[in-house]
């Protein structure tokens, strides 16, 4: 089931994002890391109703951030959508544990069915050039690489901008 995240579950989120960063980094993707995503970010989602968690028997398989913010490293990207009707994708995340059972395709389609029930016109992410596996998730669902920007935090290499229109 998916649902909006709620506050008492934030110790649980965070416990979810370490693993994926640890088990990435397992993997030599070094994506996130001590700085991203922080406790504080996630709390930020949470509080403004855009983090949504997938849970299935009571535990908190996978995560995904839906917002119509747009972050400013965007602003230089050649979206293809030119209205300001978007919505972005952040922080999706699954258990390590359940990788490749299904769990971010189950949170992407729920984002894509939001966007087009909501009338949005297109949706909007990035994923970490070094991330192979996510680059072809996306462009698998139809979603179109259009630049790179940079998030020096998290590491020196770029991170892919992909589109969606809806």
């Amino acid at each position: 089931m998916i649902k909006k995240a709620g506050i008492h579950q934030l110790e649980e989120i965070k416990s979810l994002t370490e693993a994926c960063a640890k088990a990435m980094c397992y993997k030599g993707i070094y994506q996130w890391n001590e700085h991203y995503p922080s406790l504080e970010k996630l709390k930020a989602d949470i509080e403004k109703e855009e983090l949504y968690l997938y849970e299935e028997n009571g535990q908190i398989m996978g995560i995904i951030v839906i917002t119509e913010d747009m972050d400013d490293e965007y602003i230089p990207i050649k979206w293809l959508s030119k209205t300001e009707s978007n919505i972005y994708i952040h922080r999706l995340a699954t258990h390590p544990d359940v990788w490749g059972q299904g769990y971010a395709r189950k949170l992407m389609d729920f984002a894509e069915n939001y966007a087009r029930e909501h009338e949005f016109e297109s949706i909007r992410l990035d994923t970490f050039s070094q991330n192979k596996r996510n680059q072809k998730f996306y462009e698998s669902r139809g979603y179109q690489k259009l630049g790179n920007i940079y998030f020096p935090k998290q590491s020196e290499h770029p991170f892919y901008c992909y589109e969606l229109l809806i």
